[in-house]
């Protein structure tokens, strides 16, 4: 890891955002897309960027992101307000796709680099939100169950610090639809937690 001298966030987040660590196995480029401040309760962390969120620079900005801030009860307003909410995904750059169509896993690199980093200026999170399985990985480490199922129902272990949740994506429509206690139990607790939270002074 370089550059471990203090730094402020403003410097921080010009140095990520230059970030080419991963230039050249990354199909469009570098694209290096997170919102962080030092006052920011609630941090959230995905896995990568997916195409519309590369093209747009927007952290979950797409259907993933929607589906995202209903399980979470707050509107887009909220969501962006940095103030309030950090995001940091498991990587920071849209990884190009695989074989079967689907987005390839985030690059280590970012993590590895950044993260520790980011996290020494975001004193005041009270709750991370861990959206799929790479996010819960990173965090949790051998915490983690055996399956994303056992870990999402393990959800009240992780507490009051972590909340895990599936990833929002379509692509875990059949889970959700396998798993209706998820919308029905976990989901309501999500809100209250985030509530109570954003509502600290």
């Amino acid at each position: 890891m370089v550059g471990l001298e203090p730094v402020s966030l403003d410097d921080l987040i010009q140095r990520v955002r230059a970030c080419t660590i991963c230039k050249s196995v990354l199909p469009l480029g570098p694209r290096p897309i997170f919102r962080v401040s030092e006052t920011a309760r609630i941090l959230i962390v995905g896995q990568a960027p997916g195409l519309r969120v590369h093209q747009t620079g927007i952290p979950w900005n797409d259907p993933s992101g929607d589906r995202l801030r209903q399980w979470m009860g707050i509107d887009r307003e909220t969501f962006y307000d940095v103030s309030r909410i950090a995001i940091i995904p498991t990587g920071l750059c849209y990884p190009g796709r695989n074989a079967r169509g689907g987005d390839l896993p985030p690059r280590t690199e970012c993590a590895e680099q950044w993260l520790p980093l980011l996290l020494k200026h975001l004193q005041k999170i009270d709750l991370k939100i861990l959206a799929g399985t790479y996010a819960h990985r990173l965090y949790l480490g051998d915490r983690v169950c055996g399956s994303l199922t056992e870990t999402v129902r393990s959800w009240r272990d992780y507490l009051p610090h972590y909340f895990v949740l599936p990833h929002p994506s379509f692509r875990n429509l059949r889970w959700l639809q396998n798993n209706p206690w998820f919308e029905k139990e976990v989901v309501p607790m999500l809100r209250c937690r985030i509530q109570e939270v954003l509502s600290l002074p």
